[in-house]
């Protein structure tokens, strides 16, 4: 069975799943879309601060589209 850790650096609260290659699976109970991997908890800080960036460039992008059609 693998372990579960639930961290947090004050602004993320992280599921850290240890992968079966070593590492760890990095989750978010507060957003199922961050999902990615790294081999210390810093690093699961730092990967989970990049793909939160990525995911709310994205969101924005797909709201201005949805807002663009919706005026047409």
């Amino acid at each position: 069975m693998r372990k579960r850790y639930t961290v947090s650096d004050g602004k993320f609260v992280l599921s850290l799943e240890e992968a079966a290659e070593g590492g760890y699976i990095v989750t978010s109970p507060l957003d199922p879309e961050l999902i990615t991997q790294a081999e210390t908890i810093e690093e699961a800080f730092a990967n989970a601060r990049d793909v939160a960036k990525a995911l709310k460039e994205s969101r924005a992008r797909l709201m201005r589209r949805l807002a663009a059609t919706a005026t047409v």
